[in-house]
């Protein structure tokens, strides 16, 4: 019974990290999505473009 305890704590705390991980990837993905487009209109303003 205490290796299905020690299973049950173990799964649940190696899913809470990897949905933490998930999220920063994330999170860091619309950074940087954010980044190349205001990248992408200061080099179009630049060059006249719309």
């Amino acid at each position: 019974m205490g290796d299905w305890a020690t299973a049950a704590v173990l799964a649940r705390v190696f899913g809470a990290d990897v949905r933490m991980l998930l999220r920063r990837m994330a999170a860091a993905g619309v950074r940087l999505g954010n980044a190349e487009l205001a990248q992408a209109r200061r080099r179009n303003k630049r060059e006249g473009r719309r």
